[in-house]
């Protein structure tokens, strides 16, 4: 057991974000974030599974992007948890930012918030940011998260 934490330790060492090559890509370059893989290696799993970028119910539905992660072999917690502090986060967590509604239905942004060796941090994909590793928790405004399991993570 002890030697398999070692590997998955490692293997959340070398997390870094994923930038979205789609304006409407933050659940897949969320999903690549966590798995490891680039943007397009995600794109192309997801949309082997049916699922695409400018179907809008990836930004604002979660049955996707858990599929997704499933699909990849990682284990997301069941259901969304409303969002209190950065300090009650888990390790490791899906986000939904800049969360509204449009005609009665939610959207959102998706980011990854990790708690890593160096500290928490939220990797998030837009395009337009200056770094998409970010600290500037007073400016993120998260709804609600859903807990992602370290352990089922793939060995690097």
């Amino acid at each position: 057991m002890p030697y398999e934490c070692f590997f998955q330790f490692q293997y959340l060492v070398l997390m870094k974000p994923v930038v979205q090559e789609e304006i409407t890509g933050c659940g897949i370059a969320s999903v690549a974030a966590l798995a490891g893989l680039s943007y397009q290696e995600a794109k192309s799993v997801a949309n082997s599974l049916g699922i695409f970028a400018d179907d809008s119910s990836l930004w604002s539905d979660t049955r996707h992007v858990r599929g997704l992660l499933g699909h990849l072999g990682i284990s997301a917690g069941e259901g969304e948890f409303p969002f209190s502090s950065w300090e009650t986060l888990p390790n490791l967590a899906l986000l939904s930012l800049k969360w509204h509604l449009e005609k009665g239905r939610p959207f959102w942004h998706w980011a990854v918030f990790w708690r890593s060796q160096n500290g928490p941090m939220v990797l998030d994909s837009k395009t337009s940011l200056k770094t998409n590793t970010r600290t500037d928790f007073w400016r993120i405004k998260p709804k609600w998260f859903i807990p992602i399991e370290a352990k089922h993570f793939p060995l690097a």
